[in-house]
């Protein structure tokens, strides 16, 4: 598969999975830390199940590999929540730390694997 085309669509993947996870998580964080309804729970449990899904949909040999990936893609879609629906700006070190994040999913993903 072209390089491009592979780094397109894992980031594509894990960028929707990071938003599922985030969701859910959040759902929990609105019931127990905001005290809104425990009801927010049966999407959230959804939206975790579909993050899982998600990650299957990784082209990649190795479950620990396609997560280690995952976890620079998590930190960035977690400071576009952070924007999007918390509505406050990541700083320059969040900035950095996701971008180094970044650069490590991609050494992870893209190193050359021998046989």
């Amino acid at each position: 598969m072209n390089t491009l085309i592979f780094l397109l669509r894992s980031f594509g993947i894990y960028l929707l999975a990071g938003f599922a996870e985030i969701a859910g998580c959040f759902a929990v964080w609105l019931w127990i830390k905001e005290g809104r309804s425990g009801w927010l729970t049966i999407p959230g449990l959804i939206s975790l199940c579909v993050f899982a899904l998600l990650l299957t949909r990784i082209d990649e040999e190795s479950a620990s590999r396609a997560y280690a990936a995952y976890g620079g893609i998590y930190i960035t879609a977690s400071l576009i929540w952070m924007r999007c629906v918390e509505g406050r700006t990541p700083d320059k070190w969040e900035i950095t730390g996701a971008l180094i994040c970044l650069l490590g999913a991609g050494v992870i993903l893209l190193a050359p694997r021998h046989g």
